[in-house]
């Protein structure tokens, strides 16, 4: 064999050797930052963050009139497999979660973490969510969650909240009040007890938006966010994972893709992908198989990833993002929802066992 053949193939073999080593070093570096240490064993910290893979979840059967105990059921039931993340929308002044839902958390069985995602308001401004116009509301909340669910779960508050803001000074609904109200409910809801809770801040996770001028303003702080997360949806445009959470626009050139926005503004915060669907596409029939398979091996490529839950639902605002419309898919994503990447971490048991 020739001098340069060989050297071309020490080359590709060094090649395909560093690729892992180089993703596991990323990786350590990424759990160093979040505070994970090196253990035999895969555990939980106190943000709930998982020290190996990362937490499988859903949004079951989204706007089918199901409860959350039917949807669950059924979407694990299709799937062929169980979820480690379960999440749930309230607003205004309903109480969570419900007798229901710590049911489904404190399933012996299969334990879960609830994602609960609370709109506080539709009829206050931040600015006046911020200003303690909702103050009894939030100190009824904090009353009922210490009274009924002592255990850990997340919180995300008034989640996307881009397509919400009003620039006109006076709006009450400027990027800096969002901040502002974020700040202010996660703070008294602490003063008043509220100790378990591990806050969300979750954007939509679209480049046009990030291109406005107060998108940084929407950040209320370190000091009361405890995970990012980014929404997300495939359509004909997004062939793939990577595209999904790096997504990148013409017209907005010098955004380099949330993931890689994420890793540069919160390098010790996780990242959750809060909600992701791929929507139908009828000229396409094996896109979401071959979605869903992309999902398997690239989700290693983004370390800081450290939960994704899917929106499962026939009528998403933007479409169908059942992950069974088709024997294929359903077989891709079923083989998704089972690899060993999202099943290394075991969910915490109830503290009511």
């Amino acid at each position: 064999m020739a001098l340069g053949a060989v050297l071309i193939l020490l080359s590709a073999c060094s090649q395909a050797v560093g690729e892992p080593q180089r993703e596991q070093s990323e990786a350590d570096a990424i759990n160093g930052r979040l505070g994970i240490t090196a253990s035999p064993a895969c555990a939980v910290t106190a943000k709930l963050i998982p020290s190996c893979g990362a937490w499988w979840g859903m949004a079951p059967e989204v706007f089918t009139g199901q409860g959350p105990a039917r949807a669950v059921a059924g979407a694990e039931q299709r799937m062929g497999g169980t979820v480690d993340v379960l999440h749930l929308y309230h607003r205004g002044n309903e109480l969570f979660p419900t007798d229901k839902e710590v049911a489904l958390a404190r399933d012996a069985a299969r334990p879960r973490l609830l994602l609960i995602n609370w709109k506080p308001s539709f009829d206050r401004t931040w600015a006046e969510i911020a200003g303690g116009a909702l103050d009894s509301r939030i100190d009824r909340l904090a009353q009922h969650i210490r009274g009924t669910f002592p255990e850990r779960f997340f919180l995300t508050i008034h989640h996307e909240p881009e397509n919400d803001v009003r620039p006109a000074d006076g709006s009450g609904m400027q990027a800096s009040d969002y901040a502002a109200m974020y700040r202010h409910v996660v703070l008294r809801l602490r003063e008043k007890g509220v100790t378990n809770m591990v806050t969300v801040m979750t954007y939509m996770g679209a480049p046009n938006w990030a291109a406005k001028s107060w998108f940084e303003q929407l950040y209320p702080g370190d000091d009361v966010v405890d995970w990012v997360a980014m929404d997300p949806y495939a359509d004909e445009r997004v062939r793939d994972f990577g595209g999904l959470v790096d997504k990148t626009r013409k017209d907005v050139p010098n955004w380099p893709g949330f993931y890689r926005w994420m890793q540069w503004r919160f390098p010790g915060k996780p990242i959750m992908v809060a909600e992701w669907g791929v929507f139908e596409r009828p000229m396409a029939p094996r896109s979401k198989q071959s979605f869903f398979d992309s999902v398997r091996t690239q989700i290693k490529h983004y370390p800081q990833i450290k939960a994704l839950i899917y929106f499962d639902s026939p009528h998403a605002p933007r479409g169908d993002t059942r992950f069974d419309t088709n024997q294929e898919a359903k077989r891709a994503f079923t083989t998704l929802a089972r690899d060993p990447y999202f099943r290394s971490t075991p969910v915490p048991r109830p503290s009511s066992e």
